[in-house]
Order: structure tokens, then sequence, then C-alpha cells
């Protein structure tokens, strides 16, 4: 019938009008063509330029360059977004950086890491920021980014802290390992907080490699570590000034507990309410906790029997609803820290060399080996210290708790009547 042209399928007219725009098969496709492009698949420009159509039909430009003998293959955006010229602008950049030897894809994420993976001084001062409102000791807050920017930083400092390696901690610590071991021993510590936040935060996987070096730094030798101790007379007149001085209310009544319970700074600042029996007038503590870790340095659960004056101290914090902590930071909720104790201290006139928290431990037992008739194992138990005769340990059935009950009273009375009287 006059007036109609024969049928022609749409395929064999994008064909035609992709010869008709480049008989050469050179830039191949034309703006005309691929708008009607609808078979699913790579279909090329030339120079390695594809208009990629997936089988819901939406077209994207991809590019396919060769680096080194490896193919590489990736998205140049899609095809409502970038023209064919700009497509073929974009290929030319690429084309052009492959005969260079420039891996594209391995650039893109090079500069995607620099985008967001932050380097290592980055982070020890994001580290540090963060961390730095709930430091008491304003000398401990210097110090704690001054020793890694002496000591880390000129090594570390413009490495991403993706890219942090074993060898790169060592390469801080070999210098001062043996030299400098106090300052040492912090570097090592500080760089594991930095790189555990790293982690945490998704900027780096696997292990820390501060945690990796074992044996590579040889052994500090073992010293003779002893917590200065103040004498035992010397106990009551270090309460009366804990109390008479400016140290915060919770700061106070944890310190005095601590020396009331002979106990370790871990395991009052940790304290909770439920290991707490007012009745009963005991405090258990468990070997290890969920939340915080080990509680005791045994691993062992024990049992404290608690004098009058440190069941007053209980009373007097009150149970918090927003915590299950007896002694808890007012500002932030958690737990003490342990600058809290030293610092308040410090501040009754008393020096780290005259005595340490941890030091009244050995004022109690000093107090106990020469003013009481108590057993030692009666002491040592108080102390939760293990057994070292391994045949009185497997005799040994009982807590003692009647006997450390009597002990514990006898201490508070020693430590209270002259501090009292202040």
């Amino acid at each position: 019938m006059w007036g109609l042209a024969p049928r022609i399928p749409l395929r064999n007219v994008v064909r035609v009008l992709m010869k008709f725009h480049n008989p050469q098969g050179i830039h191949r496709l034309s703006a005309a063509a691929i708008k009607y492009i609808a078979d699913p698949g790579w279909h090329a420009d030339g120079g390695g330029l594809y208009l990629e159509v997936d089988k819901n039909g939406r077209k994207r430009w991809a590019m396919r360059v060769t680096v080194a003998g490896r193919r590489r293959d990736f998205g140049l955006g899609p095809l409502h977004k970038v023209s064919l010229q700009q497509a073929r602008e974009r290929a030319s950049d690429y084309r052009a950086k492959a005969y260079q030897g420039i891996d594209p894809i391995a650039q893109k994420k090079l500069v995607t890491i620099e985008n967001v993976v932050p380097t290592f001084e980055q982070a020890a001062r994001q580290v540090h920021t963060d961390r730095k409102g709930i430091w008491s000791n304003g000398k401990h807050v210097d110090q704690w980014i001054n020793t890694l920017a002496d000591y880390a930083f000129p090594i570390l400092g413009h490495k991403r802290v993706s890219e942090i390696k074993t060898a790169d901690v060592l390469d801080v610590l070999s210098p001062i390992w043996t030299t400098k071991k106090e300052t040492a021993r912090r570097v090592r510590q500080r760089l594991a907080v930095v790189l555990d936040w790293a982690r945490a935060a998704g900027h780096r996987s696997g292990d820390n490699p501060v945690e990796l070096i074992g044996d590579a730094l040889p052994r500090h030798p073992k010293t003779d570590r002893h917590h200065a101790a103040l004498a035992y007379a010397d106990v009551p007149t270090f309460i009366g000034k804990l109390r008479a001085g400016k140290a915060e209310g919770v700061t106070k009544a944890a310190f005095e507990f601590l020396i009331l319970a002979a106990a370790r700074t871990t395991e009052v600042r940790f304290a909770m309410w439920d290991e707490i029996d007012l009745e009963a007038a005991t405090w258990t503590i468990p070997g290890n906790n969920v939340a915080t870790g080990r509680r005791m340095k045994s691993g062992r659960e024990h049992i404290v029997p608690l004098p009058g004056r440190a069941l007053e101290l209980l009373r007097g914090m009150g149970k918090s609803t927003k915590t299950k902590l007896v002694f808890p930071d007012s500002t932030t909720g958690k737990a003490l820290s342990e600058n809290r104790f030293l610092i308040a201290r410090d501040a009754i006139g008393y020096t780290k060399e005259q005595c340490t928290p941890h030091g009244f431990r050995s004022s109690f037992r000093d107090w106990a080996a020469e003013e009481t008739n108590f057993p030692p194992e009666v002491v040592e138990m108080a102390l939760a210290h293990a057994i070292r005769n391994k045949t009185e340990a497997a005799y040994r059935r009982g807590n003692l708790m009647a006997k450390r009950r009597e002990l514990m009273h006898a201490w508070a009375i020693h430590v209270l009547v002259a501090a009292d009287s202040n």
C-alpha cells in the first residue's frame, strides 16, 4: 500500500546511527544513538569508554583500562548526570594516567583515605580532646599529649592510622626502651590507646600492633617497687586532714573507705551497690566483672567485713538511679579517676614519697603485725593475698570471717579515734 514504509527493527536504527556518526569505529556512540540503546551489556564508545546498560534499563558510564598488565574496570557516573562529552573527557584523563602507570582505582581509594582516615597525630589529639575533660589532674592532661608529641609524632605523626605496623611502633619505642624506661612504658600505653580508638572508630582493622610486639623489646629487669606507705601511727592524722581538706565529698568518702577496708584503688573505684550488704556489713568483691573486667588481682571473689564507719560512709553516699557505682564521679557518673586520690593526698600536704593510696594496705599490715595478736593468715586473708604455703592453703577451708571482722573493727578503732579528735 502506498504511503507505508517497511518496519525496521530499533536495534538496526541504532547501528545505522552509530555507523553514520563514526564509520571508523572511534567515538562510536552518539548523543542520538545512546537514547535508543536498550540491550543489557557494555556498549563501546572506543578508547576504553563504555555505556553500561543493566537488566532494568539503567544506563551508566564505565571505563576499562589496563595498568601494568592488570585490567581495571570502574564507573564514571550515570548517564542522566554525566553526558557523552563529559564521559569522554573523564575517560581521556584516566587513559592518560593509565599510560603513566597510575592505577585510577588505587588513586581514588587513596584520595578517599586521605579525606577520611586521620593521621596518627590527628587521632592522638582527638583522643586527648575526648578524654581531657574527665582528667582532673592538669599536669597529667598536658603530659599525656606531650609525651606523644616528643617521641611518637616525629616518627608516626604523618602516617595514617590505618597504615601503622608493628615495625613503626618499634621505631618509636626502641630508642627509649632501655634508657627512659618509665617514659617508654607510658608512650607504649598511649600508643595502644590511640590505635584502639582508631580501630573502634573504623579507621583500621586487625589487632593492635602495640599488642603484637611481644618479645621484640627486651624485658625490663624487675625492681623492688614498694608502694610508699605511712607509718601506721600516722594514719589517723592523715584521715583527719583528709576530712578537713577541700577535696570533693565523694573523693573523701572513697579514700577513707579504701583505708578502712584495706582495699586497692581499683576495687573501691568500681565498687557496685549490688556488692554491698548493709545488714550483713559485708562487701563482696567479684573476681571478675563483665562491665569493668578483673576486679580482684587474684581473680577470686573476696568478702570484706565492714566496720561501722565504713557503713556510715556508704549510707552517706546514697544510691543513685543513674549509676550502680557506689562512688561515682559527680560530673560524668563514671568511676572515679585514680588521680582523684593522688590529688586529694597532695592537697593536704603529703607527697608520693611519703605515701600512696595502695600503701595504706602496708600500713594496715604493719599495724596488725606489731600491735595485735591476730594470726598472720587472718591478716593475709584480709588483704586477699594468695597463700604461698600450698599445704596451709589446702587445709584452710573457711574464710575466717569472724576473726577478720574483729581485725577490721580493731583497725577502724585505731585509725578513727585520733582522726575523730582532729
